[in-house]
């Protein structure tokens, strides 16, 4: 169908649409890593004739954490209501029966499909009213919006003719057009009812909202750079995305810490949206690996701030550094409350949508070059037997090349925690490298990995020395006991002394470690110690290859030797230790 619309003497309403309900603009947020916000919202709204405010900006608050308020003296809030409400929503027409429906009583042309043409008067279409759709439906059935029929009426000479719209091919308008038509739509909306104590109620009131909403989140991202003579030069800035709302010259309360929000998957009933709105990776818990966005939204968020276990708390402890001032250069408010810590930054405009990237924080604080060689334990050779050619080459390459890594040990002396976050790594404005920031309380320190150390040599052995058969009973159970020693072996090749710390796991229990080594046995029911980050799933990643007898904690544990010592150049040096485990 041919949707030509000949016009005469064509102008356009200019005639705004009604004002929309009334909305609170946010004034200050308080951020958190996962995504979630504590929004709050104050201004003065009009009141209508009955002494309330209609509000048509819904929020998707947490259950539990939405609270109004008032801040009339003489206008205490009585309650607040979430509902649907049938507005009339005027819009620009943009088709041909939009535009009948905006210009009804008008005369015009009309020329249908088979070329008739003539003059009449646009009546308009058969409609059955809501109220007439309720009347006819069963009891209890929603309210519906009004229902349209296909035909238009048309007033011609011959009388009131009645056709198909679909059967009209243009129309000319005798007249100027008007552009713009209302049709009728639900639209969810708060009430807050008012309580005037009898009194006439003002035009205005100062009203408050509260609430607990995803939707609003910040990244951290340091830039390290390491001056090469113990000193690391700390910025710290916030990467905002909001998906929320619109903010407008807001405060943002940006949070280190590890909230509780027990609730955080149940919206709250006030939030009667019928779709959600849909939010980006970075807002979503999903653990997809393959999926980059999610991945990173999973992987900064603040529970990895408590799984942690590089941020060696107590380590140091000791005042601000020499010449240097208590708050660093250009630093925004910051605050502990209670165990999180809060960088304000104020006058923030950020549309719904939008990211932004502001500066934080930035501090001066020591460091030294430490170089950490960490020896996983292997299965042991009775399991290790059922390993698949795929599997034994995989642990072949975990076991037989052990790296010496490099990393940067920062002091945290500055007046806030370090929190988990991305680092650019630099020495002298030169990148090194990218790590991974842990959180580091204030007088802790902290390891940043900069790159595998090929000029420190490893070589490690490990010798079974013998095997005593039913050495150890358990529930009438004999078991074999099985000896071994091992040596790790460290040539340092570089130019200058190193500071080396070697720790070796073991499958069994330790016996004895030369050079000072410090022996410690972990509970393997009660402690996770012996794992990185993440468990038995991320590392050892073999662990599950295994069906592990059920016997095998009872009899053994997991042990762990740890050597700190100097390297001259060129010196080489051999770690020595012996450990046994039980087998039947």
């Amino acid at each position: 169908m041919l949707l030509a619309v000949a016009t005469a003497g064509f102008a356009y309403d200019q005639a705004s649409s009604p004002a929309p309900m009334s909305r609170l603009p946010v004034k200050e947020a308080t951020v958190f890593k996962d995504g979630h916000a504590f929004v709050l919202r104050e201004g003065r709204l009009p009141v209508n004739a009955d002494g309330q405010v209609m509000m048509d900006d819904l929020p998707r608050p947490i259950i539990g954490t939405f609270w109004a308020y008032s801040k009339e003296s003489n206008a205490k809030l009585a309650s607040v209501v979430a509902g649907r409400k049938k507005m009339s929503i005027e819009r620009t027409a943009l088709t041909l029966r939009e535009l009948v429906e905006a210009n009804l009583g008008a005369d015009a042309i009309v020329t249908e499909t088979n070329n008739l043409s003539y003059p009449c008067t646009l009546i308009g279409f058969p409609t059955r009213s809501s109220k007439e759709l309720m009347a006819t439906s069963p009891p209890g059935a929603d309210e519906r919006l009004p229902q349209k029929g296909n035909l238009v009426l048309l007033k011609t000479a011959e009388g009131i003719k009645a056709i198909p719209f679909d059967q009209i091919r243009d129309i000319t308008f005798k007249q100027p057009l008007h552009a713009k038509t209302a049709q009728e739509e639900f639209r969810d909306f708060l009430t807050l009812k008012l309580d005037w104590s009898g009194q006439p109620p003002d035009p205005t009131a100062e009203l408050g909202l509260v609430y607990l909403q995803k939707g609003l989140r910040w990244i951290p991202g340091y830039k390290v750079d390491l001056d090469g003579q113990g000193h690391a030069h700390l910025r710290l800035q916030a990467t905002v995305l909001n998906e929320l709302t619109d903010l407008e010259d807001v405060t943002l309360q940006l949070v280190i810490g590890v909230p509780t929000f027990y609730f955080k998957d149940t919206l709250d009933p006030m939030a009667i949206q019928e779709t959600a709105a849909q939010l980006s990776a970075f807002f979503q818990e999903g653990r997809d690996r393959q999926n980059r966005q999610s991945a990173l939204a999973s992987q900064f968020s603040n529970a990895f701030m408590a799984q942690t276990q590089a941020a060696r708390m107590g380590d140091f402890r000791g005042g601000a550094i020499e010449g240097e001032s208590g708050s660093g250069p250009e630093f925004p408010e910051s605050a502990r409350n209670e165990d999180l810590f809060v960088f304000t930054v104020r006058n923030v405009t950020l549309k719904q949508g939008e990211r932004m990237v502001l500066p934080i924080a930035e501090c001066t604080v020591p460091y030294e070059d430490v170089f950490v060689l960490d020896l996983p334990f292997a299965p042991p050779p009775e399991m290790a037997r059922n390993l698949n050619n795929q599997q034994q080459a995989d642990m072949a390459r975990l076991f037989t090349a052990p790296k010496v890594m490099h990393k940067a040990r920062l002091m945290n002396q500055s007046n806030y925690p370090f929190t988990t976050a991305p680092a650019l790594i630099l020495r002298q404005g030169q990148v090194i490298a990218q790590g991974m920031m842990t959180y580091t309380a204030i007088g802790a320190s902290s390891d940043l990995t900069l790159t595998a150390a090929v000029d420190l040599q490893v070589n490690k052995t490990d010798n079974e020395t013998g095997r005593t058969p039913n050495a150890f009973q358990l529930n009438g159970d004999q078991y074999m006991r099985v000896d071994l020693a091992g040596e790790v072996r460290v040539t340092n090749h570089r130019p200058r002394s190193v500071k080396l710390e070697v720790t070796r796991y073991v499958l069994g229990h330790v016996d004895t470690a030369d050079h000072d080594g410090q022996v410690k046995m972990s509970n393997v029911f009660e402690s996770r110690d012996f794992l990185p980050i993440g468990g038995y799933d991320s590392g050892p990643y073999w662990w599950n290859w295994f069906s592990w007898p059920w016997w095998w904690h009872h009899v053994n544990g997991v042990g762990s030797i740890t050597w700190q010592l100097h390297l001259d150049p060129s010196q080489e040096t051999g770690l020595g230790y012996t450990w046994h485990y039980y087998w039947r």
